[in-house]
């Protein structure tokens, strides 16, 4: 399904990019993924699949 019709962004991509790069904010979501840049009404979904997302992600931890 597609959360943000204006660039297309699926809420697949955004599991993925959630998965992949855990962001801590809506902001670091939007530096990954042109989500909400538009017209802005994808953003409280967007956010709703992040919290989903990191609330089932295991923890990440860097290696130096």
């Amino acid at each position: 399904m597609y959360v943000c019709l204006c660039h297309a962004i699926s809420d697949k991509t955004l599991r993925e990019v959630v998965r992949r790069y855990q962001p801590k904010s809506i902001q670091h979501l939007r530096q990954l993924v042109p989500v909400g840049k538009q017209c802005g009404k994808c953003i409280r979904y967007a956010r709703e699949i992040m919290d989903e997302e990191l609330q089932h992600a295991p923890p990440y931890k860097e290696i130096a």
